[in-house]
């Protein structure tokens, strides 16, 4: 598990990592990842967020400065286009007294399940 900072361009979502890092080596064997975000204060207000899918290298100089757009790293980076196969949003039913699991896969589409 490693924190990363995610930014939405092009209606794409992209993170970025310092060369070296352990993050980058295991993107770079298997790019499978998830990124999950969570309201952190014990509330779940918004909901606890997930998604999986795979992590792709972007190398082509032109691509990594449009994405970046002028906000680059101090130093040599890596530049990765997630390719977003599920999402998963976890929240407390407005009554509260059940959690709603909304979920999204390109095959099923929306679907929500109330979990008592």
């Amino acid at each position: 598990m490693s924190g990363t900072e995610a930014r939405i361009s092009g209606g794409e979502l992209w993170i970025g990592s310092m060369t070296g890092a352990v993050k980058v080596a295991d993107l770079l064997r298997d790019g499978r990842c998830a990124l999950h975000a969570n309201p952190g204060d014990g509330t779940m207000t918004g909901g606890d967020a997930k998604i999986g899918g795979l992590a792709i290298d972007v190398v082509d100089p032109d691509e990594r400065e449009r994405i970046v757009s002028g906000d680059v790293p101090g130093g040599p980076f890596h530049l990765f286009r997630l390719e977003i196969a599920e999402a998963v949003l976890t929240s407390v039913h407005p009554d509260g007294d059940r959690l709603v699991i909304e979920s999204w896969h390109p095959d099923r589409g929306v679907q929500a399940v109330d979990r008592y």
